[in-house]
């Protein structure tokens, strides 16, 4: 009998223990989904609180400014970058921010858009280029800022603003207290039908899109590289497809249609590289242009080692000649304008700031001036207003 007593005792302290440890788990993922395993999220039903509910602080009198967070749970360091996020709002006596989830079917357009119906003030996203290109598609025009948390392979929006990338004490200070800067975004059409015509799909894009070579790097890169050596795992998918080479109108701007052989062409709204290699160095991302750049290398390893030594070159702010142009194996022929156009010959994949898109037959993009407000450091603020107070803009001051 005694054995029974202690037997149902131990049971019923073991279920009790249980319960507690659901209880707690299931309170810890509503608050926090990322610090509880996938497995166990589904086995329990977790469900994140509701995106309104923990916006809720927002209705305070006192809210200097509403801040949401957008953040791909996919990237390592999330969960801790809640906590120093909700440490450096709470220092400012701001109200505790809100914070959303991307997931496989929405990648932050979605959640971005609640933020703003939520009344947020100013949008973080928290991620890679994915991330970010998705979270400036909802407040492309809205006016409400974005800013960056680069947590990615290449975070090339955010190294052309020259955000400090790998500090997060200061990347949040740029979110916080950052100065605020517009840029462009670029809006891409893709056409899959045979001869390109008809309405095709709409993208965004803020870094490069293209079509050909880099569009075939983008969708063979090994995602085990990518997590192994970042940004250098493309060149090695670039290898495979270095033989290739395509056919492409271009019009610029409504212009003559111009055909062309190359191995890749470019649509840029800014042009730095990791590794500090200027791939399009008039690129800017608040000039209200598109800059196209078509890129063909001939006669093999010299071919595309005399290209490689052209963008090194172009990085160093050294520029060819035409004379010299014309008697070379390689070529990066670079145009500007509002409006672009490229019909190719044959379906080609498509990248869209390195998202593989698929194929398309043709491809229209357009730019959208001045559409984004970006929080950035202040010192790049100050930077561009002194390169842009020329000499002749101070005298047409004067006068």
């Amino acid at each position: 009998m005694p054995t029974l007593i202690l037997a149902l005792s131990a049971l019923v302290v073991a279920l009790i223990a249980l319960s507690l440890a659901i209880t707690m788990t299931r309170r810890l993922g509503v608050r926090d989904p990322v610090a509880v395993p996938a497995v166990w999220r589904r086995i329990l039903r977790i469900r994140p609180l509701p995106q309104m509910e923990l916006g809720a602080a927002t209705q305070r009198t006192d809210a200097q400014e509403r801040v949401a967070f957008i953040a791909n749970p996919t990237k390592p360091g999330v969960a801790e970058l809640r906590e120093q996020a909700l440490r450096a709002c709470a220092i400012r006596y701001l109200p505790q921010p809100m914070w959303f989830y991307t997931t496989a079917e929405d990648p932050g357009v979605g959640q971005a858009r609640a933020a703003v119906a939520a009344g947020a003030d100013v949008v973080v996203a928290v991620g890679g280029d994915g991330t970010v290109r998705a979270v400036a598609e909802a407040l492309a025009g809205t006016g409400v800022p974005m800013a960056i948390m680069p947590i990615g392979t290449g975070n090339l929006f955010a190294r052309n603003l020259d955000l400090p990338l790998g500090d997060t004490a200061a990347l949040l200070r740029t979110a916080l207290e950052g100065a605020e800067r517009t840029s462009d975004v670029g809006w891409l059409e893709l056409s899959r039908t045979p001869n390109g015509d008809g309405d095709g799909e709409r993208h965004i894009f803020l870094v490069i899109a293209g079509a050909g070579l880099d569009a075939e790097m983008v969708a063979g890169a090994d995602d085990q590289l990518k997590k192994r050596l970042g940004w250098v795992a493309y060149f090695f998918a670039a290898v495979r497809h270095m033989g290739k080479r395509m056919e492409a109108t271009i019009s610029v701007d409504g212009g003559e249609p111009v055909v062309s052989h190359m191995r890749t062409v470019l649509l840029a709204n800014v042009g730095r590289l990791p590794a500090g290699i200027q791939l399009i160095p008039d690129a800017s991302f608040d000039d209200g242009k598109i800059d196209v750049a078509s890129i063909d290398a001939r006669g093999g390893i010299v071919g595309w080692s005399e290209l490689f030594g052209t963008v090194m070159a172009q990085g160093a702010g050294i520029r060819d000649p035409w004379v010299i142009r014309t008697w070379k194996t390689s070529r990066i022929d670079h145009v500007r304008g509002e409006r672009v156009d490229i019909k190719v010959r044959e379906a080609q994949k498509v990248q869209v700031d390195g998202e593989s898109m698929g194929r398309a037959t043709r491809i229209r993009a357009e730019v959208d001036a001045g559409a984004l407000v970006l929080r950035v450091p202040a010192s790049t603020v100050k930077g561009a207003a002194q390169q842009g107070a020329t000499p002749g803009a101070a005298a047409g001051t004067d006068g």
